[in-house]
């Protein structure tokens, strides 16, 4: 698959004989010879690759442009730029503190995911619909799975995903199923989530799971469309701002039946936030094929246990959640991660975006050890020193204190927000040049790390939540403790019922399980939206914000309940790893090692040999950055301090720097959603609006007090 732009060409003229373009402006274009095109199974398979091309060349939805929303709009994941009331981004991300009137419609990033996303629809429709009109189509959709089956449900989930997507963005959007149909109007999102969660019902018995039949995971399959059936379902019945302007009749489900709904605000911009009042109906379709998928997925594998071993150099592992990530890092070859349901394959040297802006940091350039690495997804200091457990394996595998400085250093991180590249704080540490076996160093954008788009931990966090939401906890409880569990030490969290007791309830405890497991991967905003969390957590998070840097101005350091300390200042000096340790590249910290200031936090370091890569690097030494006090207050001028000076280290600030930049990382995050807006239980505008283009094109409208011109 990841040969998939050369398996299409034989199909993709096909398409573009009749192509779409960025605007709404299309229609689904028709295959020229549906019996040729479908003559065998190859020629069909060909034809769905095309569709899969288009989504992995939308890169403005699972890499850059407005996927930069999700993971920079929560009360988890923060930006890497300063904030600014005049940015386009920083008004997306924080739901639109200047208010929607005032927002330039044209003005946000990743605009032609939109039309992109038809372009995608389109060439599924073209595809289903020529399956439907086969004279055997009854034929190959009877009884067990078989190759055309499988294409056609791939073509179907497919374009499921496509209007998932449209309408977690977007709210309500056109409707388009026909070939040659043109995407026009506005159709309730509800009705469109409830026509492909049963189209996918239909389909899903039909298609073959991972190791079936030659299937993997770069090609969506029978346990992603349970996993999918289940990711709408919690959608369609979860927490949603939605527009009063259409009339009270627009609000249908999948049969044209009008809806209602329980809701949580008052009406404010001609909208409401809330969720249909038959969602238990939906969260029980949800929890069948969760259950499927959990039951009997395949080849696809949660690893309870890491399968790597120390190394010869004497590095240790020992943690299976990052082992997933490691195997996204594929380069050059064409391997998956064994935990994903769904990956889209990226080419090396063909726009693999991961790391250079969603991952571990670099202040490196084109041709650098390693090249640029934007950081643009910052994890909230709260969320890194008060909420991980200590000992949860996840906390260093996901987010890290260190980058790279591009000649084949460490680099220590820092709060101060103008130092772009290094600064803003903690980053994500899932995707990380250092850790490909071959990095390219030609360019930025060449990576070859692929993007995971469904894990199968999502869907056991999916099932737990619909259980617990369904007054089954011990269900709930059962399953959560699988995802949970496997993160710790041993395979057993001791306090695990206490991390529930202090949630609040099992159904808590899944949503904070979330957020532990998917941060850095764009999930977190939409968990708080579809559940009803976001307008207390917009509060709660500016408040614990504002606390830790008055604590840290006050006494030099901030402090947590699991014993963690948040200094203003550092210690650190540069080592050389190689020499001390056999490699530079750092594994799982080993139990009773934490105190080694290399070594811990787990999971940083550089690449073990950029000379061989890039020459001019060749000689490094004092590669690694040791750090002191990165959890425990020294106080400046102690004894301490000065021996770690005496020692080589130097004082660094660290979350001192917050407090120049208080408005990026407290008072103004998730500025839009006030306190003021709590308070008085307005609904959070979330969605993004449609560009004039759009509107002109398509006969639709903006709501939301979004304007309808330039």
């Amino acid at each position: 698959m990841k040969k998939i732009i050369t398996t299409a060409m034989t199909v993709a003229t096909l398409f573009m004989a009749t192509g779409c373009s960025d605007s709404l402006d299309v229609t689904s274009p028709s295959v020229v010879d549906k019996d040729f095109v479908f003559s065998d199974v190859q020629s069909a398979r060909s034809a769905l690759y095309y569709g899969y091309q288009t989504l992995q060349n939308a890169r403005s939805l699972h890499s850059v442009g407005f996927y930069w929303c999700p993971v920079w709009g929560s009360d988890i994941e923060d930006a890497q730029d300063t904030y600014s009331d005049g940015s386009a981004g920083c008004q997306e991300k924080t739901f639109y503190p200047g208010g929607t009137e005032n927002y330039n419609i044209n003005s946000g990033e990743g605009t032609e995911v939109f039309g992109q996303m038809y372009n995608t629809i389109a060439v599924c429709n073209s595809l289903i619909n020529a399956f439907e009109e086969k004279s055997d189509f009854q034929q190959i959709m009877t009884g067990e799975p078989n190759e055309m089956s499988d294409i056609y449900g791939q073509a179907v989930a497919l374009r499921a995903t496509c209007y998932w997507e449209l309408f977690k963005w977007y709210g309500d959007v056109p409707h388009a199923l026909k070939t040659g149909e043109k995407a026009e109007g506005l159709t309730s999102r509800f009705a469109i989530a409830d026509y492909h969660i049963q189209k996918l019902r239909e389909v899903e018995p039909h298609m073959f799971r991972v190791g079936e039949s030659g299937h993997r995971a770069d090609v969506m399959n029978r346990t992603y469309v349970q996993g999918l059936i289940g990711r709408l379902c919690l959608y369609n019945a979860g927490y949603t701002t939605r527009r009063t302007d259409l009339g009270a009749d627009f609000y249908v489900d999948g049969d044209g039946n009008q809806l209602t709904f329980d809701d949580w605000s008052v009406e404010k911009n001609k909208a409401i936030y809330g969720r249909r009042s038959d969602w238990r109906n939906i969260y029980q379709i949800a929890k069948e094929y969760l259950q499927a998928a959990v039951q009997n997925h395949g080849s696809i594998e949660l690893h309870l246990t890491d399968p790597r071993t120390n190394d010869a150099n004497g590095r240790e592992y020992g943690n299976p959640f990052q082992y997933c990530f490691q195997q996204m890092h594929c380069g050059v070859t064409d391997g998956l991660a064994d935990e994903s349901v769904y990956e889209i394959p990226m080419e090396y040297n063909n726009g693999a975006d991961r790391p250079a802006y969603i991952g571990r940091p670099s202040r490196g350039g084109n041709g650098d050890a390693p090249c640029v690495g934007c950081g643009q997804d910052r994890v909230q200091a709260w969320f890194y020193y008060g909420a991980f457990n200590p000992q949860d394996l996840r906390r260093d595998a996901s987010i890290t204190v260190t980058g790279s400085d591009g000649q084949g250093h460490e680099d220590i991180q820092s709060f101060n927000r103008s130092n772009w590249g290094c600064g803003a704080g903690p980053a994500t540490n899932k995707w990380d040049w250092n850790r490909l076996p071959a990095p390219n160093t030609n360019s930025y954008g060449t990576s070859g790390i692929n993007v995971s788009y469904m894990r199968i931990s999502d869907i056991y966090l999916m099932l737990a939540e619909v259980e617990a939401a369904l007054g089954d906890d011990g269900a709930a409880k059962s399953t959560l403790a699988i995802v949970h569990n496997r993160n710790y030490v041993g395979g057993v969290d001791s306090n695990f019922d206490q991390f529930i007791a202090d949630c609040g309830s099992v159904w808590d405890a899944v949503i904070q399980e979330r957020a532990f497991e998917f941060v850095g991967e764009g999930v977190r905003r939409f968990d708080l939206i579809r559940t009803g969390k976001l307008p207390q957590a917009a509060v709660e998070n500016r408040k614990e914000m504002t606390r830790i840097i008055d604590e840290v101005v006050a006494n030099g350091y901030a402090k947590f309940a699991n014993g963690n300390e948040l200094p203003a200042y550092i210690w650190t000096k540069m080592v050389d790893a190689r020499t001390q340790y056999g490699y530079r590249l750092t594994g799982q910290c080993p139990v009773g090692k934490e105190d080694d200031p290399v070594l811990y936090p787990s999971w940083r370091g550089q690449h073990d040999d950029w000379g061989s890569l890039y020459p001019k690097v060749m000689g490094a030494t004092a590669t690694n950055v040791a750090i002191k006090g990165l959890f425990k207050h020294i106080v400046p001028g102690s004894a301490e301090a000065i021996a770690l000076e005496a020692d080589g280290y130097e004082q660094k600030p660290w979350a001192v720097d917050m407090d120049s930049y208080r408005d990026s990382y407290a008072t103004k995050l998730l500025a839009g959603y006030s306190d003021a807006d709590y308070a008085a239980k307005n609904p959070p505008i979330y969605l993004l609006p449609f560009t004039y283009n759009t509107l002109t094109t398509s006969k639709i409208t903006n709501g939301y007090g979004f304007r309808q011109e330039q």
